[in-house]
């Protein structure tokens, strides 16, 4: 019967790979101090670099997006204003 295979949560994935970021040990250390193999926390560490510019990617696209609709239902609103507008002038203007 085979090893069954460790799930780690994704926060202590995210601590192993910032602490292998700084750099202030080596993988080694780091290795025996979170007890996995150093491979796996190289692994991490890449992911952690590839995914990273990501994040920040993703938020600014949501805050263009969120932008873009407020944007979009205000000029809704400045046309339906001009066309009430325009309807009290002729309504109120006097017969000549």
């Amino acid at each position: 019967m085979g090893r069954s295979r460790k799930n780690y949560p994704a926060a202590w994935k995210v601590q192993v790979a910032l602490a292998a970021l700084k750099g202030d040990k080596t993988l080694a250390e780091l290795a025996s101090e979170f007890g996995i193999h150093p491979n796996q926390i190289q692994q991490w560490k890449k992911h952690l670099l590839a995914e990273a510019p990501s994040l920040f990617a993703s938020r600014r696209r949501k805050t263009e997006r969120e932008a873009e609709e407020l944007q979009a239902e205000l000029d809704r609103q400045i046309g339906q204003l001009k066309v009430e507008l325009d309807w009290l002038k002729k309504r109120v203007e006097p017969s000549h």
